[in-house]
Parts: C-alpha cells; sequence; structure tokens
C-alpha cells in the first residue's frame, strides 16, 4: 500500500524523536527542546517547494538561525540563571529548640516584610549538625552554641565567613505553677528536696543547654548527688514538655522556653547565675551546600535589625 507524504513525513518525525529520546534522554529538556525547534524548522523550510525557493527559504533559514540562538541562551543548562540570582521565595533553616518561638516570630516578620517564607526544624543543635553533615538540605544553621557550627566550618561544611553570633542564652531552673517547691528562695538546693524524683535536663552529648546544666550542677556540687534522677529529653524543649507534664518535678530550660507564650501561667522559675556554666553564646552559619546563599545571607542581616533583636531580648535572649 502506497504510503502518503504526510504519513511519510510523521513517521520521519516519530523516529527523529525516539532518536533525540534515546541520545539525551527526556529529563534533558534543553537538548530536547533545541533538536526539536531544529527539527520542526527544517521540515517547515524543505516543505516550501521551489517555485518560492530564493526569498522566502532564505526568510526561514534566518528565522531558523535566530530561533536556534534563542534556544540555546534560555535553555541550555550552562546558561541557566544560577540559583541565587533568583528571588529566593523560602529558605530552610535548621535551628536550636531553644529558639522554636522566638525564630518562628522573626521568620514571620521576615516573611511579612520580603515575601520569603522560612522553614524551620528544630531539634538539639549536635542533632542539626549531623544531619548537615549527612546532606541535609539546609540553608542556615542557627545553633545554640558557637562549637557546632565552627566544627561545620572546619569540615567544610559551612561558611566561615558567614558565622555571627546572634544571641546569649540563659539557663533556668523551672518548674509547675502548682508545685509546692519554692524555687525563688531556695534556688539550686531545691534538687535535694525529697520531692524531686526526676529532674528533666536537655541531653548533654549532643544539646547546649543540657551541658550548662550539667555544669551549673557541678558548680554547686550536686552532680553526683542527683544524677541518677536526671531525665534526659532529646533537646531542651523536650525537657520542658518534661517538667510541665509532670514527668519530672523539675526541669533546666531555657529562659526562652519559660517567657514563651504557651508555657505563660504555667510555670515559676529560678535563672541560674550566668557564673554557674559557659556562656551559652549562640552563632549562626550558611551552610554550603545551601542554593540560596545570597538568601541566607539576607536573613541573618535582618536578624541584626532591631524588629529581630527586640524579638530575642523579648525571650529572654542578651543580644551581643
Amino acid at each position: 500500500m502506497p504510503v502518503s507524504e504526510a504519513d511519510e513525513g510523521e513517521s520521519m518525525q516519530k523516529r527523529h524523536g525516539e532518536a533525540v529520546a534515546d541520545r539525551f534522554g527526556k529529563s534533558n529538556s534543553a537538548a530536547w527542546c533545541r533538536h526539536e525547534v531544529t527539527f520542526a524548522l527544517y521540515n517547515r523550510v524543505s516543505a516550501l517547494g521551489d517555485g518560492n525557493m530564493h526569498s522566502q527559504k532564505r526568510r526561514n533559514l534566518r528565522f531558523l538561525s535566530w530561533a536556534l540562538a534563542a534556544a540555546c541562551v534560555f535553555l541550555s543548562p550552562t546558561q541557566a540563571w544560577p540559583q541565587d540570582q533568583k528571588r529566593t521565595r523560602e529558605l530552610v533553616v535548621a535551628a536550636a529548640a531553644d529558639l522554636s518561638t522566638a525564630l518562628k516570630e522573626i521568620g514571620d516578620g521576615y516573611q511579612k516584610k520580603t515575601g520569603v517564607e522560612v522553614r524551620l526544624s528544630f531539634a538539639a543543635s549536635g542533632a542539626l549538625t549531623e544531619q548537615i553533615q549527612n546532606g541535609a538540605p539546609f540553608d542556615l544553621f542557627f545553633s545554640a552554641d558557637m562549637d557546632y557550627p565552627r566544627q561545620l566550618i572546619t569540615a567544610g561544611y559551612a561558611d566561615g565567613a558567614s558565622l555571627y553570633e546572634y544571641a546569649v542564652g540563659k539557663l533556668v531552673l523551672w518548674a509547675p505553677a502548682d508545685s509546692p517547691l519554692d524555687l525563688e528562695y531556695t534556688g539550686m538546693d531545691v534538687l535535694l528536696d525529697p520531692s524531686v524524683k526526676k529532674i528533666a535536663v536537655a541531653n548533654p552529648q549532643h544539646a547546649p543547654y543540657g551541658r550548662a546544666a550539667v555544669a551549673a550542677l557541678k558548680h554547686y556540687g550536686l552532680y553526683d548527688r542527683v544524677a541518677d534522677r536526671l531525665v534526659l529529653g532529646e533537646n531542651v524543649s523536650q525537657a520542658a514538655q518534661f517538667a510541665e507534664s509532670g514527668n519530672a518535678q523539675v526541669g533546666f530550660v531555657a529562659l526562652a522556653h519559660a517567657l514563651a507564650p504557651g508555657m505563660q501561667g504555667k510555670g515559676k522559675y529560678w535563672e541560674v547565675p550566668a557564673d554557674a556554666y559557659p556562656a551559652l553564646a549562640q552563632g549562626v552559619v550558611v551552610v554550603s551546600g545551601s542554593h540560596h546563599k545570597k538568601g541566607a545571607a539576607e536573613f541573618v542581616e535582618y536578624v541584626r535589625t532591631n524588629d529581630a533583636t527586640d524579638v530575642l531580648r523579648k525571650y529572654g535572649f542578651t543580644v551581643p
């Protein structure tokens, strides 16, 4: 049965498409598009016929050259706009658990101001450090100390030039509002009260506030006397939950937790003197693997503004 010109053209186009797909893979949209443009315009030129071959074909060939040049500029992967040049619409931020209220408020303010959404993931600083080392796609890391960011910088996982001390945290001893314990009068010695069966602390292996709590207990000579009553939370937020829920009679938590709206009226606290533990200087750093380094740096600049530092102060942080 004779094959029409239309059928033959369609068959040839199909064979061409299969060949391009085999060579470049359909995921390579730039290569695919360039070849489809070439083939379509080639067919357009070839279909002109002899009658208007000279002038019309030259015009179409000029159009072909222009179209291919445009395709190369806009579709070639080597010419694609770097992601940092695009307007960042979202930042993914790893943050220490003590920031769960303050940084959310700061992020909301930044989104209202810029339209950029700040997605927050809270955990112990050490756990977040491990996630970043394992390739977690964070743009920024807000740690509860300066040591973890420096570890990442040394290992090449963070940009050393971006390191910034954004706040100093404070440690408090917290108990439920209906507890008979008199924290204000007794201070650290309240831990020796017979009614205190469990003391909540963040795990000192990967939580700076947990290390601060252990340091404070040793400073007052109480660590060995209460070590068997310590209940370890994965982070300082979980330690606060243990104390709030009654699973522990008291807990060492961040002042930021004690001042959070969700904790208002639920408890009372005693601020541990600053000389009882190493300063909780807290640092932020841009992650090396971030595709939005410019946007990440802009958010850090916002954290330096009065709008952001006022929020940090509201939750008990000292701002350098």
